[in-house]
């Protein structure tokens, strides 16, 4: 069995529940309702299909929204080699979140600028050097000091070397590969500070694993983490938009009644771990006790 970690976030719990592919503003309120009637303490939702996919009016309803719950908002940089003109981007996976040439870094850069215009201060990173130009720019004072740079699932941290690295770039919270083990977890846990971001359950391109037993000791191994719900046999809807609203939502809907279920097991099988959301507590938006 892993050690157990002795680190939280700034509010003193040990994990706190990420719902993904919240693609908009509606989606937004789809996820607010339920888990408003499912008792599930939702704390961040993150975006895929990136800021340029937002209108002005999207993005300050989602700024608006995210204010109003407590939940921290995290948009996706959208310029990425899975779109690109390049051939590389018809092999899976091969480009992932790449940004290509100098203009891809500079369009990430607009991208976070314009949603900092609009109050967001918490960005899914998949470049290392967008990574590293942006931890730059925070520590040269360009860039907030409370800036969140959460790097993508395209950009995994599979040992604790990476997320080493990773957190000297700048990374203030660390997707990991949705493979780990929960040794593994904890190997990377004992290299990094930031807050671990787990799929618990993976879309079907990042694996499709479903591993809802294991949630308990992983929280044990590598808190504080965000334990993520995706969906295995559904779509993927990147760039998402009107002619995906139906799907989005639905999604949306059904990651949060998934989180239900890990919570039911983690009250069942690890009581001693079920922690409140905090709502009294000033939300954190990642930076863990030492």
């Amino acid at each position: 069995m892993s050690p157990a970690s002795e680190a939280r976030f700034a509010d003193g719990l040990r994990y706190r529940i990420e719902i993904p592919s919240v693609e908009g503003p509606d989606v937004l309120r789809e996820v607010v309702e339920e888990a408003d009637a499912r008792g599930v303490p939702v704390r961040r939702v993150s975006q895929g299909s990136g800021v340029m996919m937002l209108t002005d009016r999207e993005l300050a309803e989602m700024a608006e929204l995210g204010a109003e719950h407590g939940i921290e908002v995290s948009l996706f940089l959208g310029p990425r080699g899975a779109w690109d003109a390049g051939g590389q981007s018809f092999v899976a996976g091969a480009a992932g979140g790449v940004a290509r040439g100098r203009s891809g870094v500079e369009w990430c850069i607009a991208e976070v600028r314009r949603g900092l215009s609009f109050g967001f201060r918490s960005f899914l990173v998949a470049d290392v050097g967008v990574l590293a130009t942006l931890g730059e720019m925070k520590r040269a004072g360009e860039l907030p000091d409370s800036l969140v740079l959460k790097t993508s699932v395209l950009l995994p941290c599979a040992n604790p070397e990476t997320a080493r690295a990773l957190e000297e770039l700048g990374a203030t919270t660390i997707n990991v590969s949705t493979d780990l083990s929960v040794g593994e977890l904890g190997e990377v846990r004992a290299a990094c500070s930031a807050p671990l971001d787990v799929y618990v359950e993976a879309p079907d391109d990042q694996g499709g694993f479903v591993r809802f037993y294991e949630v308990p000791e992983m929280i044990r191994a590598a808190a504080p983490i965000y334990v993520k719900l995706g969906v295995r046999n559904a779509p993927n809807i990147y760039p998402a938009g009107l002619h995906l609203a139906d799907v989005a939502a639905r999604l949306a809907r059904e990651r949060v009644r998934r989180a239900e279920l890990v919570l039911r097991l983690l009250r069942e099988r690890a009581p001693d771990l079920v922690e409140g959301r905090g709502d009294d507590a000033p939300l954190d938006l990642g930076v863990p006790k030492p």
